[in-house]
């Protein structure tokens, strides 16, 4: 029988931030998923990170439901090139508008197909699953600490205390082309999906994620839980997930 998927959202500004620059959107109808982390131009990360996610919203809307991909490279190639389109969706909107200049965003994106899934990412946001009581990263940050754990000079505990934490070396900016990295994976009844920004990861290990998720619940009191445990360590940051549970067609 083929899955389908139950999904919830949350975005917090946390602790010490006076705004809240993150993004996310979910729309079942046509399987789409996304979280995005505004950065810079004077305060306007917000203001990018929701032009990129209107965007790629846009792009999919255009072809209506009945033009959702139905497979992966379709899938994959869709994605793509909507992610092109939020990327000129900056240029313009810098262009028209001078004081935006400088923003830019991160993106984590998941298009769900009948058993299959693809996830794209730009940036430090992230994505999991949890299968068979095990979390698993599916993504790797675009970032200058993670390149450094890759390379086996910080821990994943001295990466998220790190003063360069926050330093991207791959964002949406309006700039150029832009590398997007994708990802195709199925889809099982039983798996969750989270996809976030990094408010979460810097605040929560792994460990710390995986056994919330093992303690099961509905997705609502899962997100909840993990966004006031980050806002219980301090709140660094915007804090942004989407939960998503496959569960077998009825």
């Amino acid at each position: 029988m083929s899955p389908f998927l139950h999904a919830w959202g949350l975005s917090d500004v946390g602790r010490q931030r006076a705004r809240n620059e993150d993004t996310f959107s979910i729309d079942p109808e046509r399987g789409l998923y996304l979280v995005a982390d505004g950065m810079g131009g004077h305060g306007n990360g917000d203001v990018a990170s929701r032009l990129v996610v209107e965007a790629v919203e846009r792009y999919f809307h255009a072809h209506g439901p009945d033009g959702r991909p139905t497979d992966v490279e379709s899938a994959t190639a869709s994605l793509r090139e909507a992610v092109g389109t939020a990327q000129g969706s900056l240029r313009s909107a810098m262009d028209e508008d001078s004081s935006l200049s400088g923003m830019g965003t991160t993106l984590v994106g998941l298009l769900a197909m009948e058993e299959s899934a693809v996830v794209v990412h730009v940036g430090d946001s992230r994505a999991y699953r949890w299968r068979d009581e095990r979390l698993e990263r599916l993504t790797r940050d675009h970032s200058w600490v993670d390149e450094q754990v890759a390379a086996g000079y910080l821990s994943e505990d001295q990466a998220r205390s790190h003063p360069l934490k926050s330093v991207v070396t791959r964002a949406l900016s309006g700039e150029g082309g832009v590398e997007v990295d994708a990802k195709t994976i199925s889809l099982r009844p039983g798996d969750r999906y989270l996809i976030c920004t990094d408010g979460l990861t810097t605040m929560l290990a792994d460990d710390d994620i995986g056994a919330r998720l093992a303690e099961g619940g509905s997705l609502e009191a899962i997100c909840r839980d993990l966004v006031d445990q980050c806002n219980a360590r301090g709140g660094l940051d915007n804090i942004t997930v989407v939960l998503l549970a496959v569960e077998p067609d009825e």
